[in-house]
């Protein structure tokens, strides 16, 4: 195997695990916003813990996050704007980050 071929396969290696910590950075981000609107609709305990299950799981049904967006504002009525929503979704992502990185080690 050449240099190059090495070099390549440390590229390819590091998108994957890139995109891999991204995406359980997302994950984590949704589940915190899900205790955050589970909070909100006077949850607690196992029934905070399963409701952020369903907002983890939101995520799933297209590309971006406003079927989170979208699933968390719909629960939560008039209890909170989508703006609010998506302004908590920016600031839960860092501290996820953080959480998955702090993990990793």
């Amino acid at each position: 195997m050449t240099t190059f071929d090495e070099r390549e396969n440390a590229f390819e290696a590091k998108f994957a695990h890139d995109e891999e910590m991204q995406f359980k950075a997302q994950a984590r981000c949704n589940k915190l916003l899900g205790l955050w609107a589970a909070e909100k609709l006077g949850k607690s305990g196992a029934e905070a813990e399963d409701y952020a299950k369903t907002v983890v799981i939101a995520d799933m049904e297209e590309a971006g996050h406003e079927d989170v967006v979208r699933k968390v504002s719909g629960d939560l009525g008039s209890l909170s704007s989508d703006d609010e929503i998506r302004a908590k979704m920016a600031e839960l992502l860092p501290e996820a980050k953080a959480q998955i990185l702090s993990e990793a080690q």
